[in-house]
């Protein structure tokens, strides 16, 4: 560990400048927490629906639960309305995280149409309205992560980075692509540039960081605090140490990925740990698979104990 902070989230120091991105699906605790070991500097939880905080919190429970060595941990919540997105977050507050943040950036269409995730872009006020009331009510930071606009007609990043510091937000996570983007094209790493230098508050980029030298590229060229990694880590969790895939053996893939696997049957059970574990170990072992019937076997293995026994024989340890 670093012996000085590389930035603050508030008054917490945070030590290292990787960051696993908060994903839908995939940024769960058993996988967040692997990548924390390996050096991931904050914990973002997979986005909740301020809704269902609300009206059905034992259904999203799981995605804010956290081992106490995670620290720090952001709580990502998403919704439309001021009040809404309040009333969750101060309910949220009791469960202790360092941080609530607000995503601006889903560019899911059902998610936009509601005026949530990104769709939040178009209507600045409101930014400044949720932003505003929620650093005045909460005892914990508000962060937000934000794309560069809804599309190339409404790149409005430097409006909304500055509302959001303006309104009391204690840090920004910028992916470098609009809402109708998605996930193609390039991402701009020069419009974050241009938000690490209109405001003060810490800045992380988010886009196209695919190996541990990418982090640096992108620390260079855009000045930002921190670097948040997404789909990458999920083929490479082993970045956060910066190392590229390629430099890990297969008593290492074995180690981490077992340990995954441990925790994803301890946190959901046996059957559904499994079941959510597949996606995962498909990246793991993605280097070693010689045919589709390989792969197959291992991704349909009905038990932990099948699948461990698959896996040996693939990494031949």
């Amino acid at each position: 560990m670093p012996t000085a902070p590389n930035f603050y989230l508030g008054k917490t120091p945070v030590y290292g400048d990787v960051v696993l991105a908060p994903m839908d699906g995939y940024s769960d605790l058993p996988f967040r927490s692997v990548c924390r070991e390996l050096g991931s500097a904050i914990s973002y939880t997979e986005f909740i629906h301020a809704s269902d905080v609300i009206h059905r919190p034992e259904h999203v429970r799981a995605r804010w639960q956290y081992l106490p060595w995670e620290r720090p941990v952001v709580f990502q919540i998403y919704g439309r309305t001021p009040q809404t997105l309040l009333e969750a977050a101060l309910r949220l507050q009791e469960f202790s995280p360092d941080a609530i943040d607000i995503n601006m950036g889903c560019p899911d269409k059902r998610i936009v149409r509601r005026g949530a995730g990104a769709g939040l872009l178009g209507t600045p006020v409101k930014v400044a309205r949720i932003i505003r009331l929620l650093s005045r009510n909460l005892e914990v930071p508000v962060t937000a992560k934000i794309r560069l606009g809804l599309d190339d007609s409404c790149r409005n990043y430097l409006l909304i980075a500055r509302i959001v510091e303006e309104n009391g937000g204690a840090l920004l996570a910028v992916h470098g692509r609009t809402q109708a983007q998605g996930y193609k094209g390039t991402a701009d790493w020069d419009a974050i540039a241009e938000i690490a230098q209109a405001v003060s508050i810490p800045v992380l980029g988010n886009g196209d960081v695919r190996t541990p030298q990418d982090i640096e590229r992108m620390k260079e060229h855009t000045g930002v605090d921190g670097v948040m990694i997404g789909r990458a880590a999920i083929r490479n969790p082993w970045i956060f140490a910066r190392r590229d895939r390629a430099s890990v053996s297969p008593k290492e893939v074995w180690e981490v990925m077992t340990k995954h696997l441990s925790r994803s049957l301890e946190f959901y059970g046996a059957e559904r740990g499994l079941i959510l574990f597949r996606k995962f170990a498909a990246q793991y072992l993605s280097p070693y698979f010689a045919d589709n019937s390989q792969r197959r076997a291992l991704l349909t293995a009905p038990s932990p104990q099948e699948f461990l026994t698959l896996a040996e024989k693939l990494l031949h340890l």
